[in-house]
């Protein structure tokens, strides 16, 4: 072996070593505040779950009422994603999630005065179209910063905020629905619209001076910090070959549309599971706010490791289509027998528990991998339009999933009739992306 073939892997082990000292900079500085604000969105958007155990009392709501108000703010997000992220992609990161993350904690207090099934279709509404953007939005800034090996992991541990919500949702929820109801003439229910919504009001100013939107703009990269940066971004661009990047190719293009037809079958399965935890714990016998909240905490804790260790092992093993599938089969094969345990009430109440928990693990840890695909057919603006276009479209699903379950429970007094379709739904997720990805001309295919 000659000296130079000698010298060769030494030198890329120095360079593998730099980049990642460089990413777990760049990672620490990015994703514990991003993870922030989604927790915050993630509590705005889904606390109506825990206020209905109240305020359907208070304001005599039907189910069917909760269930349309509960998935109308998917209609919001439909309307107002793609422009969002067109407008991040012009103007940055920074000044869009000021402007999503403030509107959105103003809409989260309005709701406090809701007193009639229009003014809360209306609200929700408006808090879709406000946080429309977020999150396909961050989806997008971290393609400015990780390179398409590093993207699983950074997607999983920023996406796990929305698990990690639900582990501090609970039990915040069930202490200011139980302590705070009588205090200044507000019911609990309304006290928890106002104290989880002021914190995003304040995260949002707070945004304007902490974000950077590009590499080359970080104050807190030395230059040789952001080449190691640059190069890594461009070398992978130069690897993923020539992909789309005119943005109105994008809503003729089959692979973006295959796509959200996967997405949008797990999303039936993630929206029903965010909007009706509270209720399905509740029909298994546990009856008050708190108790409520600490079990749909722990379930959100394995959720949230769930979905930071496939994240993890799909970049470790370079592999995308079996994490995805396998985790969205779980997750479907689990709410199906959550079902039957329901509608059987025959087994311990804690069986039902741990088939709720195993379906919550396996559709959250299905989201981060499922972004891995997008950036292997679009790149550019056909990116920032193609992200924001499937999850606008998907999210469909957490307008209808909701509203069918209210529907359904009001018919039947039970939900695992809707349960039984939804598992079915998300199970189509998975063989979908065993069958049809490859045969897509997927350009990494593994």
């Amino acid at each position: 072996m000659s000296i130079t073939e000698q010298r060769v892997p030494a030198f890329a082990g120095r360079v593998d070593d730099e980049q990642a000292s460089v990413y777990r900079k760049v990672s620490w500085r990015l994703l514990p505040f991003l993870g922030v604000l989604w927790v915050l969105a993630w509590l705005d958007r889904v606390n109506i779950g825990f206020a209905k155990l109240q305020m359907l009392d208070t304001l005599h709501f039907s189910e069917a009422v909760y269930g349309l108000g509960a998935g109308i703010f998917f209609l919001g997000y439909f309307l107002f994603e793609v422009p969002s992220n067109m407008l991040l992609q012009r103007i940055g990161a920074k000044k869009t999630i000021m402007r999503i993350t403030i509107c959105w904690g103003v809409i989260c207090m309005l709701q406090t005065h809701v007193s009639s099934p229009t003014q809360f279709y209306v609200l929700r509404f408006l808090l879709g179209a406000f946080e429309a953007g977020f999150y396909p939005g961050v989806i997008l800034y971290l393609t400015y910063w990780y390179p398409s090996q590093r993207r699983a992991r950074a997607f999983g541990t920023f996406m796990s905020a929305s698990a990690i919500a639900g582990v501090l949702g609970g039990p915040i929820a069930g202490w200011i629905m139980t302590s705070m109801g009588g205090l200044a003439g507000m019911h609990g229910w309304q006290w928890l619209f106002v104290l989880e919504g002021v914190p995003s009001v304040l995260a949002g100013v707070v945004a304007w001076f902490y974000m950077t939107d590009r590499p080359e703009h970080a104050h807190w990269l030395t230059d040789d910090e952001k080449r190691v940066v640059l190069d890594a971004l461009r070398r992978d661009d130069a690897a993923m070959g020539e992909r789309g990047h005119d943005w109105r190719a994008v809503f003729v293009n089959r692979n973006v549309w295959m796509l959200i037809a996967i997405f949008f079958c797990l999303l039936c399965a993630n929206s029903t599971l965010t909007f009706w935890i509270p209720t399905i714990i509740k029909d298994d016998g546990f009856a008050t706010p708190m108790a409520i909240g600490w079990i749909a905490a722990a379930a959100y804790l394995c959720g949230a490791i769930g979905m930071i260790a496939n994240g993890a092992h799909s970049d470790r093993r370079n592999e995308v289509r079996w994490h995805f599938s396998g985790a969205a089969l779980a997750g479907g094969v689990s709410m199906a027998v959550l079902a039957a345990l329901l509608g059987a009430k025959a087994l311990p109440p804690a069986a039902a528990l741990l088939a709720m928990t195993v379906s919550l693990v396996g559709t959250m840890s299905a989201i981060p991998v499922f972004w891995q695909l997008p950036n292997r057919y679009l790149t550019g603006g056909a990116a920032a339009v193609g992200v924001a276009l499937i999850n606008s479209v998907s999210n469909l699903a957490g307008f209808g999933a909701p509203y069918v379950m209210g529907l359904i429970k009001n018919a039947t007094g039970k939900v695992d009739a809707g349960l039984y379709v939804v598992a079915a739904i998300e199970i189509l997720a998975a063989v979908l992306v065993l069958v049809c990805i490859r045969r897509l001309g997927n350009p990494q295919e593994n």
